[in-house]
């Protein structure tokens, strides 16, 4: 056995003793040492590098190393066997990708107006704020040797008096802490319970004097990111958000790469470990510190995530949604509990899962579109999700076609040689001076922070700017030549944004021909699938009165931009609107709003499921998406006119 001990610039030090030949990516997962590898460790992306400290690894050649990293001791921990006790500096830009909980500031009131609003747009649409839940205070004779009815019939019996029920519920978890409350309060309860057709079951019983919410969790499964709020289950009142990394992104930034680790053995059990253990129950102790009340007032979950996500939270096999014909194993589910999970709140808590759509259009789909109302407008929407995946929907009152696309990590970050998520450091903002070639940029984070890498939105900057300056032509080749285009011994061109001394890493931070042609794929796969969508009902993009654009990568989006390369069609700037988050306020809604949650249940069932991979002419249109703007000029006149 050898000794591996991986040490990082601001955490302690994690000491593993692993047998020879052991794969170091691999012992870092097991480890639970955060390290990210967008391709799940085939060796392709480059970025789960580490530094050997002391010790000798057995290193496949990679061209993702230079000699001189070499010879300072960076390796890719995916290609590295170990061969001896070693020491490794995981450095925090490796681990960058799995954010810490954070947990939201309510007290502005922006997010509570974003939920406020979202309420009173349902309402408007003629879907009501209401759910099944009750909350009432009982108030009981003690019991004497002259009344010696058993503490469970005695709270039905007041409950029943209360509200008139004939069929009452009392499960074992609230069964079990009944003696105790009852005395401890001089048989003076509250209680809250829920309707189940004509009957009523206890969902939980505390001392009188507690008059602390019952709450409802709503969350949002990203495949990178995770968000959740907590509410007043009665009045919908948000009482918390946070926010944290996927755990399961160690696995791989994309779905495939996660079915296939859950394909291995004990695979299942790992990547539901790593969402449940890894990230919400952290999380939903933020959630709970942060409003006050705890973990067990919380009386319904509800979830909306993609169909993969979905099924590596249930600890179901996902490997037929990725072969064909990809039918997954289900796309609704009923009669969850979130304790059939093992989330630590009420164990009577239901969880309801937003329905998914397809194999690769999820609940978070469901969820969002439901958001928008684009279902209750006469005039033809669009709606576009960007995330690792991108889907869209198409349609109005009458109907609703879906898809999704295989646009890669490529919008946050992934498979791009200096790309990261939106994290601190990241480049979200770019232009180019088209004289000088000289790039002015915005850093998230504080003021005076170095720069560490390129996020999705400063990626669209970036090949906008260099497609306006000339810099690059339409392929995406470097034409122009300049004190910040450098070519290597093959004659490849990059662009420089930050040198080595100017960047936060110590290690320059360029955007590479191959880079821009792996994000010209994945604009060219989100257009494409719009314009496939749209073709197959034979319509353009000139029938579109709205275009909504969600998820997270949506919020630094120049829209401008984004038309001019050819990811989004060439209409009005004032039709886009970015709606934030809409998975995570369509799973609010569903879980306090009873006639939401059938409402997104009859739109995912509504919805017609168009899988982009058998569909005739799709091909061809990706291809023609493939170049800047694209193959068709006439879509693109504004970006025709600046070349």
């Amino acid at each position: 056995m050898f000794q591996v001990t991986f040490t990082f610039e601001n955490q302690r030090d994690v000491v593993v003793s692993v047998p020879p030949d052991s794969n170091l990516l691999e012992v870092a997962r097991e480890a639970n040492v955060a390290i990210d590898a967008p391709c799940s460790g085939n060796g392709s992306c480059g970025k789960c590098r580490v530094k050997l400290l002391s010790g000798e690894l057995e290193c496949l050649p990679t061209s993702h190393i230079t000699q001189e990293e070499f010879d300072e001791g960076w390796r890719l921990s995916c290609g590295c066997k170990i061969v001896s006790d070693v020491t490794v500096l995981v450095p925090d830009i490796a681990s960058a990708y799995q954010s810490r909980m954070q947990t939201a500031d309510l007290s502005s009131g922006k997010e509570i107006a974003v939920f406020e609003k979202l309420q009173a747009d349902i309402q408007a649409a003629g879907i009501p704020l209401e759910n099944t839940f009750i909350t009432c205070k009982l108030t009981m004779s003690p019991p004497s040797l002259d009344d010696t009815m058993p503490d469970n019939e005695r709270i039905i019996w007041a409950l029943r008096a209360e509200t008139g029920a004939e069929r009452i519920i009392l499960p074992y978890s609230v069964l079990k802490k009944l003696p105790d409350i009852l005395r401890d309060s001089n048989f003076c309860v509250n209680v809250t319970a829920r309707w189940e057709d004509h009957l009523l079951r206890f969902c939980d019983v505390r001392p009188g004097w507690d008059e602390s919410p019952a709450c409802a969790l709503a969350i949002d499964i990203g495949t990178t990111t995770v968000a959740a709020v907590l509410a007043d289950i009665r009045t919908g009142k948000l009482l918390a958000k946070a926010s944290s990394g996927n755990g399961q992104i160690r696995y791989g930034a994309d779905v495939i790469n996660r079915i296939v680790e859950q394909s291995k053995p004990g695979g299942i059990q790992r990547l539901q470990d790593a969402i449940v253990k890894e990230t919400l129950r952290p999380i939903i102790a933020g959630l709970c510190s942060s409003a006050g009340v705890k973990a067990n007032r919380i009386v319904r979950v509800c979830v909306a995530s993609n169909t993969t996500m979905n099924h590596l939270l249930l600890g179901i096999d996902a490997e037929p949604v990725r072969m064909e014909p990809y039918i997954p194993a289900f796309f609704h589910v009923y009669d969850l509990r979130a304790s059939d999970v093992g989330l630590s709140v009420n164990r009577t808590a239901d969880m309801r899962l937003a329905p998914n759509i397809g194999s690769y259009v999820g609940g978070d789909i469901s969820a969002g579109v439901f958001t928008t109302l684009l279902w209750n407008k006469e005039e033809f929407s669009l709606f576009v999700d960007l995330g690792t995946n991108g889907e869209i929907v198409f349609g109005n009152q009458d109907f609703m076609m879906t898809c999704a696309c295989s646009a890669g990590p490529a919008f946050e970050g992934g498979d791009i040689s200096c790309g990261m998520r939106a994290t601190d450091g990241a480049i979200e903002a770019v232009t180019i001076d088209c004289a000088t070639m000289e790039p002015t940029f915005t850093i998230v984070g504080e003021e005076g922070q170095k720069p560490v890498g390129l996020c999705g939105s400063g990626i669209i900057d970036m090949i906008a700017e260099l497609f306006r300056c000339g810099i690059i032509n339409a392929k995406g080749l470097f034409v122009r030549e300049g004190s910040r285009v450098v070519r290597d011994q093959h004659g490849t061109g990059r662009y420089v944004l930050a040198t080595p001394s100017e960047s936060a890493t110590g290690r320059e931070i360029s955007l590479t021909e191959v880079d821009i042609e792996s994000f010209i794929r994945a604009k060219g796969a989100i257009y494409s699938a719009i314009d496939t969508l749209l073709s197959s009902m034979d319509m353009d993009a000139s029938v579109l009165e709205h275009v909504y654009v969600a998820g997270g990568i949506g919020s630094g989006i120049n829209m401008k931009n984004a038309i001019y390369i050819g990811m989004f069609p060439a209409v009005e700037l004032e039709k886009y609107e970015y709606v934030g988050n809409s998975s995570l306020a369509g799973a609010y809604a569903m879980a306090v709003s009873d006639p939401a949650c059938k409402k997104v249940a009859e739109l995912a069932r509504n919805m017609t499921y168009v899988e982009l991979s058998t569909h005739p002419g799709y091909m061809d249109n990706f291809v023609a998406a493939c170049f800047l703007p694209h193959t068709d000029l006439s879509r693109f006149p504004d970006s025709v006119q600046e070349m």
